[in-house]
């Protein structure tokens, strides 16, 4: 089993088809559970979170004396990642086929990314020699 990194987008400004009424977030949200329990269901998610906006963010980079803080993103965008789910699927048509639920739920552009590797790096007294 692979597993895949769904990011979803959010556009600065108002997003249209974005829940504005209580009434709308709580159909919206209703979507997300759904979508979520099926995930479950079906063993495919490992984990999910909403992230705050761009205005939250620090970006930690090295330097040669010390490390330097910034607030803001490191790049300035109209979009940034809002929310993700890391999921369990069998190859990339899978993975792709939860994005467009989520796409249906959240009414958010997705994007879909394999993993590389998961899980910790081994350290070298792990290694038999």
């Amino acid at each position: 089993m692979n597993q895949y990194l769904l990011s979803l987008y959010e556009s600065e400004g108002r997003v249209e088809g974005a829940p504005m009424t209580a009434e709308e977030m709580q159909a919206f949200m209703a979507r997300v559970i759904a979508l979520e329990d099926e995930m479950d269901t079906n063993g495919t998610f490992v984990f999910g979170g909403a992230v705050h906006g761009p205005d939250a963010t620090t970006v930690v980079r090295g330097s040669d004396l010390d490390k330097v803080m910034t607030d803001g993103p490191f790049v300035e965008a109209k979009e940034h990642i809002g929310g993700f789910y890391i999921i369990n699927a069998e190859n990339l048509d899978e993975a792709l086929s939860w994005a467009g639920k989520v796409v249906d739920a959240t009414n958010h552009p997705i994007e879909v990314r394999p993993f590389r590797a998961t899980g910790r790096l081994p350290s070298p007294s792990d290694s038999t020699a």
